[in-house]
């Protein structure tokens, strides 16, 4: 009789729990974990650095819904991921990180082994959810059925697992059966009534959307419907109610929109952390007090970190449908007048610059409906963050939210690609975000990912520049040249294009789709800002 090994069997249990694809640099204290994935389903994805592998998976799960997975080496390998996983943690994104570790037998006594880390555990704890080690054979199967659990019915982030190399030899024990069909614990019904009483007896309710409503769209829409209310939608809930009258795809940050929400008498918070990239990003400190406020959060611990009148810790689906038939059918009131004004005063507010930058990513939606854009911190998205319509729900993400990790668009936009085969996916970076992980352009090549890497080129660190300068700080460090792109692709065998206008830039997205092939535009500034 043949016995699978823990490696063999880890693959074996992936592949049970509906794992495609996984994204990893082999290394010699990982290659127990490869031996049976090349007779596998799975398909292996080399980024050129770990990290990459971490915002690959990142990507994946957002264009895909299911979590990310990747395999990274002991020490250098997980040190290299952790930026990966914070990005994660902070944005809510599943995320499956599977390590190796070193022999059982050396484990935290510093005898100087090769990638050897005194507490390689209490480090990756830091940046997920949870971290476990498996010694035995027999813990493995429990520990991913306990992250697969977690990653269905619990405020999703990344869980790391890792590996001892001499354990990843041994026999595997026997496959068990995995949870199937999780749900969710029931709604407190108690808690649903009285959200219903409070929002009978308002008379200007508004509902904030975080990412935790885009697996409720059909009832926040059905929700804002109902109560006549404007929702206003955080970056992560963008595209959830595309040209919809009640909707406000506006930052809280912009005083417009804490005008719109101070003046309500009931707020509603679905699925959002309230968290200060979205609500306070510019430091100021001014986001109004609210009354009546509302939460629905899957997170419990997330509730009570902000002052609430009410909460309701259930998944946000479960919660509005149990709310709906409670509420009390009401004439439509100012509620379209409402969102239509902060629409308005928010695009209003931004100024022109920032509206030249946003219609660049107009540029992108128009020219390529229903695409997935993934961002860095280029100005384009800082515009598009305070203010922008996207018309596909979990369409829009990017890492200047959150952990606001630079170079995450470019392998993160190569996991969404893997993750919606059949989608059209831009990667919107700026030339400082793309060459922290400019050699992911060769991953996209090596799979023939037909993504469209759009660089704003501005030859620097220009947010910066300008916050230096905003601070009275003689900029320093924010100058770094950028490459010629062109050559860049030339190296990579891979299209080119350098628009001198935003005609030609609409130009070069539509051959870019149409060449079913990676393709790098190197859009300047200058270009984007003359509006030609």
């Amino acid at each position: 009789m043949t016995h699978k090994t823990v490696g063999e069997h880890l693959v074996e249990l992936l592949e049970l729990q509906g794992v495609d694809t996984v994204f990893g640099i082999p290394g010699v204290h990982t290659i127990e974990l490869y031996r049976g994935l090349g007779s596998s389903k799975i398909r292996h994805i080399t980024p050129r650095h770990e990290q990459g592998a971490g915002f690959m998976a990142d990507g994946y799960a957002r264009a895909s819904g299911k979590p990310g997975v990747a395999f990274v080496i002991t020490g250098p390998g997980l040190t290299n991921i952790i930026t990966a996983m914070a990005q994660a943690k902070l944005d809510s994104v599943p995320m499956l990180v599977i390590s190796g570790v070193n022999r059982s037998d050396t484990l935290g006594k510093n005898l100087g082994f090769l990638h050897e880390l005194p507490d390689q555990q209490g480090l990756a704890e830091r940046a997920s959810l949870w971290s476990r080690i498996i010694f035995k054979p027999e813990e493995l199967e429990p520990a991913l059925n306990d992250a697969f659990r977690d990653f269905a019915t619990k405020r999703p982030g990344p869980i790391h697992i890792q590996i001892p190399t001499d354990v990843m030899k041994l026999h595997a024990a026997g496959t068990r059966g995995f949870v199937a069909g999780v749900s969710n614990p029931p709604v407190d019904a108690p808690a649903i009534r009285h959200a219903a009483d409070l929002i009978n007896s308002s008379a200007r309710p508004v509902i904030i959307a975080g990412g935790g409503a885009r697996q409720a769209i059909t009832e926040v829409r059905a929700l804002a419907d109902r109560l006549d209310a404007p929702v206003v939608q955080t970056v992560n809930a963008r595209g959830i109610l595309y040209k919809h009258p009640l909707a406000v795809p506006a930052s809280p940050s912009l005083d417009a929109v804490r005008r719109l929400l101070a003046q309500s008498d009931c707020v509603i918070a679905v699925g959002t952390e309230f968290g200060e990239t979205d609500f306070d990003m510019y430091g100021d400190g001014q986001f109004p007090a609210l009354q009546s406020v509302i939460r629905i959060d899957i997170d419990t611990a997330q509730i009570v970190r902000r002052p609430h009148a009410l909460g309701i810790s259930a998944d946000s689906k479960a919660a509005i449908e149990a709310l709906l038939p409670m509420l009390s059918v009401r004439l439509a009131t100012d509620g379209t007048d409402r969102a239509s004004r902060a629409r308005t005063e928010a695009k209003q507010e931004i100024g022109p610059r920032l509206r030249s930058h946003l219609e660049v990513v107009k540029i992108i939606r128009d020219t390529l409906p229903s695409t997935i854009i993934v961002g860095d911190s280029a100005q384009p998205i800082y515009a598009a963050n305070l203010y922008y319509d996207h018309d596909r729900p979990s369409g829009w993400f990017n890492s200047a939210t959150g952990f606001g990790a630079l170079g995450y668009a470019a392998p993160a936009s190569v996991g969404a690609q893997l993750g919606a085969p059949g989608s059209t996916v831009v990667c919107l970076t700026g030339d400082g975000g793309l060459q922290f992980s400019l050699a992911e352009l060769g991953s996209a090549k090596d799979i023939d990912a037909p993504v469209i890497f759009v660089v704003w080129n501005n030859n620097g660190y220009q947010e910066i520049e300008t916050s230096m300068v905003d601070a009275g700080i003689k900029p320093v460090g924010v100058t770094p040249q950028a490459p010629d792109f062109g050559l860049i692709a030339k190296s990579y065998g891979i299209d080119f294009a350098r628009p001198t206008s935003l005609g030609a830039f609409a130009s070069a997205l539509t051959d870019a789709l149409q060449s079913k092939a990676p393709c790098l535009i190197d859009l300047d500034e200058m270009v984007a800002e003359s509006g030609a």
